[in-house]
């Protein structure tokens, strides 16, 4: 079950100016970085927007376009990606741990859009945080 937004992905060409410009546009620096992708916590719940070196792009996504990859926190990636595969999607890119408490995945729906799912610890500490909304 897709439970809420958890992360936005962009893809950018230029990782360093990518970082720079947004930290720019919203007025914070990245928080995280490792290796090909840095991230922001953006608003009052804390909303994680990643910027990923394009050069990580699944071979699925080799048009050279800019565009995102919108995960929703759910508790099981390996359960509802197969869930979604057997509604119809094709899939994308298959289960990552991205690190501890981090596992995303990702489908094309039947009409060619990008689905992630991402099992994510931070989604979770804001439920919690925030038990009106559990």
């Amino acid at each position: 079950m897709l439970r809420g937004l958890s992360t936005v992905s962009f893809w950018a060409a230029d990782l360093d100016a990518a970082e720079a410009w947004y930290a720019d546009a919203l007025g914070m620096p990245a928080y995280y970085h490792v290796p090909g992708y840095v991230e922001f916590r953006v608003g009052d719940f804390e909303h994680e927007l990643g910027i990923i070196d394009a050069a990580y792009a699944p071979a699925t996504r080799t048009d050279g376009l800019g565009g995102e990859i919108v995960y929703w926190h759910v508790d099981d990636v390996d359960a509802e990606l197969a869930r979604l595969i057997d509604l119809g999607a094709t899939l994308h890119e298959g289960t990552v741990e991205r690190g501890p408490g981090f596992v995303t995945a990702s489908v094309i729906d039947p009409f060619g859009n990008i689905l992630g799912i991402m099992f994510n610890a931070h989604y979770l500490e804001q439920v919690a945080a925030h038990p009106a909304t559990a």
